[in-house]
């Protein structure tokens, strides 16, 4: 199997980048091939801008998306893009691994989904869910949070963490096609002894190792809707 770990923390000895560590142990001891997009290590642009096309078919209106389709059919795209967007294709998994910050992803990780899946190559029309560009790969989700488990879930003080997640697992993965794995969380990190983050990155290179089990989210077909996408009855 072939895996791209996209990990999106500032501090290269963080916790996060442990659990990426980890990733990449347990994974290459399996025999599979990994690639690594270290966004902060590598000064990533996180912006979305006319910038990332050295030509376009409208100079006077920027329709970014538009310009993504026609950018990866002309080799006009910027090439920083490029080069992720060929780790994306490559891979048969995604693993996103970043810190949850104010309910959600790093800008920098929001930056990398929103320069590098681009239109026309992982979604575009009525190709997303099932349909996505992205179909018949795998993605997983590695947080990292300060809140306790009891704090997140139906009633609790902050909600159920799924609602935060929600915007990735299916407004992103789900949508350009990725089989979605339930996400991998390590909770109140900054404040857990030694021994319990030792038992985290134990308990995730146990699911590392059992992914081939993994069975995936469930989120919504095409065809259970007709063609203005109502529901069928």
């Amino acid at each position: 199997m072939k895996v791209l770990i996209v990990h999106a923390h500032p501090e290269p000895q963080s916790f996060t980048a442990a659990l990426r560590d980890q990733a990449i142990a347990t994974l290459q001891a399996q025999g599979h091939e990994v690639q690594v997009s270290d966004l902060y290590a590598m000064n990533w642009n996180p912006v979305a801008s006319a910038s990332d096309f050295t030509s376009r078919e409208n100079p006077d209106y920027l329709v970014y998306a538009l310009e993504q389709r026609l950018g990866v059919k002309s080799q006009s795209i910027a090439a920083d893009i490029q080069q992720e967007l060929d780790k994306l294709l490559w891979a048969d998994l995604l693993i996103l691994n970043f810190p949850i910050f104010w309910f959600s992803a790093p800008a920098m990780l929001k930056g990398w989904i929103d320069r590098v899946l681009v239109s026309g190559v992982c979604y575009g029309g009525k190709r997303f869910y099932d349909q996505g560009g992205l179909a018949g790969k795998k993605a997983l989700v590695t947080v990292t949070l300060g809140g306790r488990e009891h704090m997140f879930g139906e009633g609790a003080i902050h909600g159920p963490l799924e609602d935060m997640l929600r915007p990735i697992l299916r407004g992103t993965l789900a949508y350009v096609g990725f089989e979605v794995l339930e996400p991998f969380v390590a909770w109140h990190v900054p404040y857990i002894s030694a021994e319990a983050r030792q038992d985290f990155l134990h308990r995730y290179q146990q699911r590392l190792e059992g992914l081939a089990d993994d069975q995936p989210l469930v989120f919504p077909k095409l065809a259970q809707f007709d063609e203005a996408l109502y529901p069928l009855a």
